[in-house]
C-alpha cells in the first residue's frame, strides 16, 4: 500500500508512538555521478526525519528540533557522534521508508537509531546510531540535561539499536598529523548556505569537506559502505579548514602489504582548523570496491 500523502510531509508514529516512521522519494539532485544517492542525501534525510519527530511528538517547542523545556531554557541538542552503514544506495526515484527512535546514552545523553528500507522490498539498505549532548545556545557550552527535559523526552524512549554496540577499542579514530596523512586538501571555507538553524555549520557540510581529501579513483571506483564521525567542535563561516585522509587496504599479507589490488579500503580522516589546527571532526571511512 502506497503511504498517504501527509505521509511524505510530517511521517507517523508506529509500534505505539515509540518509533516515528516517514518516507521520502531520491529526487534526481539528490544523487551523484553513479546516479545513486549519496551519503550526503542519506545524513540530510536522517537529520529530516529526526527533525519530524520531535515535530510530531507534541513536545515540540520554537527551537529547531529542540522540545518546549530546551526552548525555555536556550538549549539544543549536538550531535557527537554518528555512524552510518550502508548496504544499497537508492537510485533516482527509489522511494524509501526511514525509522526513527530516541534512547538514553549514559546518564547525560540522548543516541538516536535510524533504519532506511527500501519501500517496495522493505529489506534494510542503511543503518545508523548517533548520540547527542545539550548545549547551551548562546554561550555555546555544553549542559547537563535538565529534568523538566528528560520528563519530555524519557517516554519516547526504546531500549533497541540499529547497530550492534562495538569493541570502545576498535571505535577509537586515530588523530591524523601531516606526517601521518597521505593526502592534504587547504583553504575549506564555509559559506553562508553552509550555517543551519543554531548558527553553526550543519553536520552533514562536513562530510563533502572530508571527501575533498580522498582521492578521485577511489571517488570512482569505489563504494562508501560505512562512516563514523566525531563531532569535536564548532565551525563558524569566519573559520577556513584542512581536509586530510590516510588510506590502508583491509585486506592486507602478513608484511602489511596489499595482496590484491582491488581490496577494500578503511580511510582515516581529520577536518582541522587552517590557523591553529584545532580539531573539528575525526572520522573514519570503508570503501568496498565495486564489482564490474
Amino acid at each position: 500500500m502506497e503511504p498517504k500523502n501527509h505521509e511524505y510531509l510530517m511521517g507517523r508514529f508506529v509500534e505505539n508512538r515509540f518509533v516515528f516512521r516517514q518516507s521520502f522519494v531520491i529526487r534526481s539532485y539528490e544523487i551523484g555521478p553513479d546516479k545513486t544517492a549519496t551519503m550526503e542525501t542519506l545524513m540530510n534525510l536522517l537529520q529530516e526525519t529526526a527533525l519530524n519527530h520531535v515535530a510530531s511528538s507534541g513536545v515540540g517547542g520554537n527551537g529547531f528540533g529542540a522540545t518546549r523545556e530546551m526552548s525555555i531554557r536556550k538549549l539544543i541538542w549536538v550531535v557527537t557522534r554518528i555512524l552510518v552503514q550502508v548496504d544499497k544506495y537508492s537510485s533516482w526515484g527509489d522511494l524509501v521508508e526511514i525509522d526513527t527512535w530516541v534512547d538514553a546514552a549514559g546518564k547525560n545523553g540522548m543516541r538516536r537509531d535510524w533504519v532506511i528500507r527500501d519501500f517496495n522490498t522493505q529489506k534494510i539498505i542503511t543503518r545508523a546510531t548517533s548520540t547527542w549532548a545539550m548545549m547551551d545556545r548562546e554561550t555555546r557550552r555544553l549542559s547537563k540535561i535538565p529534568d523538566e527535559v528528560k520528563n519530555e523526552v524519557q517516554p519516547f524512549y526504546v531500549n533497541r539499536a540499529s547497530i550492534p554496540p562495538q569493541n570502545s577499542d576498535s571505535e577509537k579514530i586515530q588523530k591524523l598529523t601531516h606526517e601521518t596523512a597521505h593526502i592534504m586538501r587547504t583553504g575549506l571555507a564555509p559559506r553562508w548556505s553552509d550555517m543551519d538553524a543554531n548558527q553553526h555549520v550543519n553536520n552533514v557540510k562536513y562530510i563533502g569537506w572530508i571527501l575533498e581529501s580522498v582521492p578521485m579513483k577511489i571517488l570512482e571506483d569505489y563504494n562508501l559502505t560505512s562512516m563514523i564521525l566525531e563531532y569535536r567542535r564548532e565551525c563558524r563561516q569566519s573559520n577556513v579548514l584542512e581536509s586530510l585522509t590516510s588510506m590502508r587496504p583491509r585486506t592486507c599479507g602478513d608484511d602489511g602489504e596489499i595482496t590484491n589490488e582491488n581490496s577494500d579500503l578503511e580511510c582515516t580522516h581529520l577536518l582541522r582548523m587552517e590557523d591553529d589546527h584545532a580539531e573539528i571532526v575525526r572520522a573514519r571511512s570503508v570503501w568496498n570496491f565495486k564489482k564490474p
